[in-house]
């Protein structure tokens, strides 16, 4: 069996988006949350912004917008159910920040036109998306599910054996053939497989768990 070393616990363990963290993020002062917060969304923020066609200087100040917006929100934020969730909240502060990128990109653009009157630079303004016609809402879910599932498999390593996330790991994440995984991990082949399907299991389950919580519903 794959042995989980304690239950699920509570709600709040070891999501990185619950409220008690929403809460502590209004001391400004609070590092080590404010580190937790940056670590779960930063890159979601940032893969959003450059499948949406932004540099990747662009797309990092998208980020430090974005969470700089949230920073200044905590002060008075109160988390309602009723006013959507925390993701379409995120999404929304998201787009108004890669809408500002690409309108700035368009003004830089026109004026090296304008001072230069270079065909190439008239293409360059063309080719440039029409912040109006940007659709993230396809590459917002897609990063926040992989957000999602490194979550649910988080959870999920703290509560069985090493060995067993390791040969899942090995097997699962970076493909290793199951012989490799055998003589790496000295466990039998049939053993690996059961492993493999069981972890599997618990992670997805996880998923499901997750997906049931305000804070990362749709």
């Amino acid at each position: 069996m794959v042995d989980v070393q304690h239950d699920r616990g509570s709600k709040d363990e070891l999501l990185p988006t619950r409220r008690s963290l929403l809460s502590k993020l209004k001391n400004w002062e609070d590092n080590t949350s404010w580190r937790e917060f940056f670590e779960a969304y930063w890159k979601l923020i940032y893969n959003t912004a450059r499948k949406a066609g932004l540099k990747e200087h662009e797309a990092q100040d998208v980020v430090q917008d974005t969470l700089l917006h949230v920073s200044k929100s905590m002060k008075t934020f109160q988390y309602r159910k009723e006013h959507g969730s925390f993701k379409s909240w995120l999404l929304q502060l998201t787009r108004w920040r890669i809408v500002d990128q690409v309108r700035k990109r368009q003004k830089n653009i026109a004026q090296e036109a304008d001072m230069s009157g270079a065909a190439t630079s008239i293409n360059n303004v063309e080719n440039v998306a029409d912040p109006a016609t940007l659709d993230l809402d396809k590459n917002w879910n897609e990063e926040w599910e992989q957000t999602l599932l490194k979550a649910a498999i988080t959870r999920v390593k703290k509560r069985i054996d090493p060995k067993h996330y390791q040969i899942f790991e090995l097997h699962v994440v970076q493909r290793w053939p199951v012989s490799k995984v055998a003589k790496a991990t000295n466990c039998n082949p049939a053993r690996i497989y059961l492993i493999k399907h069981r972890v599997g299991r618990l992670i997805k389950e996880e998923v499901k768990y997750l997906e049931t919580i305000d804070l990362f519903a749709a």
